[in-house]
Protein backbone atom coordinates (compact mmCIF):
# COMPACT_ATOMS: atom_id res chain seq x y z
CA UNK A 1 0.00 0.00 0.00
CA UNK A 2 1.08 3.56 -0.74
CA UNK A 3 -0.01 6.89 0.77
CA UNK A 4 -0.68 10.20 -0.95
CA UNK A 5 -1.85 13.67 -0.09
CA UNK A 6 -5.62 13.44 -0.35
CA UNK A 7 -5.84 16.53 -2.58
CA UNK A 8 -3.65 14.78 -5.15
CA UNK A 9 -6.17 11.94 -5.23
CA UNK A 10 -9.05 14.30 -5.99
CA UNK A 11 -10.32 14.98 -2.46
CA UNK A 12 -11.55 18.53 -1.90
CA UNK A 13 -9.39 19.29 1.12
CA UNK A 14 -7.02 22.06 0.02
CA UNK A 15 -7.01 25.28 2.04
CA UNK A 16 -9.25 26.88 -0.61
CA UNK A 17 -11.68 23.96 -0.63
CA UNK A 18 -10.42 22.76 -3.99
CA UNK A 19 -8.41 19.77 -5.13
CA UNK A 20 -5.05 19.34 -6.89
CA UNK A 21 -5.61 16.07 -8.73
CA UNK A 22 -2.72 14.14 -10.17
CA UNK A 23 -4.16 11.95 -12.90
CA UNK A 24 -1.15 9.64 -12.65
CA UNK A 25 -1.82 9.06 -8.93
CA UNK A 26 -5.56 8.69 -9.47
CA UNK A 27 -4.85 6.06 -12.14
CA UNK A 28 -2.38 4.30 -9.86
CA UNK A 29 -4.88 4.34 -6.97
CA UNK A 30 -7.35 2.52 -9.23
CA UNK A 31 -4.86 -0.36 -9.48
CA UNK A 32 -3.34 -0.53 -6.01
CA UNK A 33 -4.29 0.42 -2.47
CA UNK A 34 -3.57 4.07 -1.68
CA UNK A 35 -4.12 5.72 1.71
CA UNK A 36 -5.32 9.34 1.30
CA UNK A 37 -3.97 11.66 3.98
CA UNK A 38 -4.62 15.34 4.68
CA UNK A 39 -2.49 16.45 7.63
CA UNK A 40 -4.32 19.76 7.92
CA UNK A 41 -7.70 18.07 8.37
CA UNK A 42 -6.15 15.41 10.64
CA UNK A 43 -4.84 18.28 12.77
CA UNK A 44 -8.34 19.70 13.16
CA UNK A 45 -8.24 22.52 10.63
CA UNK A 46 -11.39 23.11 8.56
CA UNK A 47 -11.77 23.07 4.79
CA UNK A 48 -11.72 25.68 3.48
CA UNK A 49 -9.23 27.48 5.74
CA UNK A 50 -6.91 30.47 5.54
CA UNK A 51 -3.67 29.70 3.72
CA UNK A 52 -0.70 29.12 6.01
CA UNK A 53 3.04 29.39 5.74
CA UNK A 54 6.06 28.46 7.83
CA UNK A 55 7.78 31.46 9.37
CA UNK A 56 11.33 31.38 10.68
CA UNK A 57 12.61 28.24 9.03
CA UNK A 58 11.38 24.99 7.53
CA UNK A 59 9.42 21.93 8.62
CA UNK A 60 12.35 20.58 10.64
CA UNK A 61 12.53 23.91 12.47
CA UNK A 62 8.80 23.67 13.26
CA UNK A 63 9.36 20.20 14.74
CA UNK A 64 12.22 21.57 16.86
CA UNK A 65 10.17 24.57 18.04
CA UNK A 66 12.37 27.12 16.22
CA UNK A 67 9.76 28.11 13.61
CA UNK A 68 6.00 28.34 13.51
CA UNK A 69 3.13 28.03 11.08
CA UNK A 70 0.94 31.11 10.72
CA UNK A 71 -2.17 31.59 8.62
CA UNK A 72 -2.91 34.66 6.50
CA UNK A 73 -5.02 36.11 9.34
CA UNK A 74 -1.97 36.05 11.64
CA UNK A 75 -3.17 33.09 13.71
CA UNK A 76 -0.50 30.70 14.94
CA UNK A 77 -1.65 27.27 13.70
CA UNK A 78 1.57 25.46 14.54
CA UNK A 79 -0.05 23.03 16.97
CA UNK A 80 -2.71 22.01 14.45
CA UNK A 81 -0.02 21.35 11.84
CA UNK A 82 2.03 19.32 14.33
CA UNK A 83 -1.04 17.31 15.40
CA UNK A 84 -1.83 16.61 11.77
CA UNK A 85 1.73 15.61 10.92
CA UNK A 86 1.91 13.15 13.80
CA UNK A 87 -1.59 11.78 13.05
CA UNK A 88 -0.58 11.24 9.41
CA UNK A 89 2.63 9.54 10.53
CA UNK A 90 0.64 7.25 12.84
CA UNK A 91 -1.68 6.21 10.01
CA UNK A 92 1.30 5.62 7.74
CA UNK A 93 2.95 3.42 10.39
CA UNK A 94 -0.29 1.53 11.13
CA UNK A 95 -0.62 0.67 7.45
CA UNK A 96 3.08 -0.15 7.04
CA UNK A 97 3.39 2.39 4.24
CA UNK A 98 6.83 2.44 2.65
CA UNK A 99 6.29 5.25 0.12
CA UNK A 100 4.25 8.48 0.13
CA UNK A 101 3.36 11.00 -2.55
CA UNK A 102 3.00 14.41 -0.90
CA UNK A 103 1.83 17.80 -2.16
CA UNK A 104 4.72 20.05 -3.13
CA UNK A 105 4.89 23.50 -1.46
CA UNK A 106 2.46 22.58 1.32
CA UNK A 107 3.44 23.76 4.81
CA UNK A 108 2.46 20.27 6.01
Amino acid sequence: MLAASACLLGYYCRYDGRTSPSQALINRAAKEAMLPICPEELGGLPTPRSPSEILGGNGFDVLEGRARVVDSEGNDVTQAFLRGAFAALERIKENKIQFCFLKDKSPS
